[in-house]
């Protein structure tokens, strides 16, 4: 007798459909399967960077070259040791540094008063603000620096008997020409401007000021103790691009008749060739390592002091 096939049922259905469906889970199931792209190396990306550093360090090099190699005597590091005995550097060097302190403080007085109240008092007088700050970047220094000698030169002829004659000598004394930090705050002012008008469009300006001012902070303390700390990094590359353009300012000092940093390399320079270019690059190693110090004290975290909680409740659960 030949046995019947047994009915159907759902167990033997699915176990009888099973491996037909599993059936394509061979090599015909790999080869359908979607193929992952291997990541390719962005060489790009290295070419890019490794132009723009040849591009930095390979004048940097060769001017460092030029002034240890001396022909016919091989590596020598006579200009570098000779500059702090140089006639006329520590002197240019600390007055640059002073006109740069005194500029930046200036310009942020100006700048961050004028931009807190435009942000809460009349915002429509912003395009105002930015146009005036941003006149510097239009106006050449040369034209600057004409303005400002005929302005010295008409001063004194005209008000010998007033008490504003010795104000005209005053700003222009040599040890603490007070002429360039107002020039030098001029030109700084564009640079100042976009640099805390992009910190203070981060934060929310009206809801700090609002919530200080409604737990009794006066306005010393609400500028000083929360608008600042949160400005910190704008704060900070506004100092450093007001520092770099100080310390690099020829022109104004120049024409002006005074002997900042800048223009004493230039004096140096055709009786000292070596020693002209090696204060070149140690300045502009002093200048990196400001920007290196002012970009720490821009991401340093506020630090908050907490005091312990004398509270009713804490000292009942205590």
């Amino acid at each position: 007798m030949t046995p019947t096939p047994a009915p159907a049922t759902p167990d033997n259905a699915a176990g009888a459909t099973a491996p037909t469906a599993a059936a394509p889970a061979g090599p015909t199931a790999k080869a359908r399967a979607p193929r992952r792209r291997r990541p390719r190396p962005r060489v790009w990306r290295g070419a890019v960077l490794l132009l723009a550093g040849a591009y930095f360090l390979v004048p940097l090099i060769a001017s460092f070259v030029f002034t240890v190699h001396v022909p016919g005597q091989g590596v020598s590091f006579e200009a570098y040791t000779q500059l702090l005995a140089a006639d006329g550097f520590t002197e240019s060097m600390l007055l640059s540094l002073g006109l740069a302190a005194a500029t930046i403080a200036l310009s942020l007085l100006l700048a961050v008063p004028a931009l807190v109240a435009v942000r809460l008092g009349s915002p429509r007088l912003r395009p105002v603000v930015e146009v005036m700050c941003m006149l510097p970047l239009v106006v050449p220094p040369i034209a600057l620096v004409t303005g400002i000698t005929t302005v010295l030169r008409w001063g004194p002829e005209h008000l010998s008997r007033t008490p504003l004659y010795q104000t005209f000598l005053a700003v222009q004394n040599e040890r603490s020409p007070v002429v360039l930090v107002l020039a030098y705050t001029v030109l700084a002012l564009p640079f100042v401007y976009r640099s805390l008008d992009a910190g203070m469009r981060a934060i929310d300006v009206p809801t700090l000021v609002e919530a200080a001012r409604s737990c009794g902070a006066g306005w010393p303390y609400v500028v000083l103790r929360v608008l600042l700390p949160n400005l910190r990094a704008s704060l900070a590359g506004a100092a450093f691009l007001t520092l770099a353009l100080v310390l690099g300012e020829f022109t104004i000092a120049s024409l002006l008749g005074f002997r900042p940093f800048a223009v004493w390399i230039v004096t140096i320079s055709g009786a000292h060739a070596r020693m002209s270019v090696a204060v070149s690059i140690l300045s502009l190693l002093i200048t990196w390592l400001l920007l290196l110090v002012l970009s720490r004290a821009g991401t340093n975290p506020a630090t908050v002091s907490s005091a312990p909680s004398t509270s009713p409740t804490s000292r009942k659960e205590s």
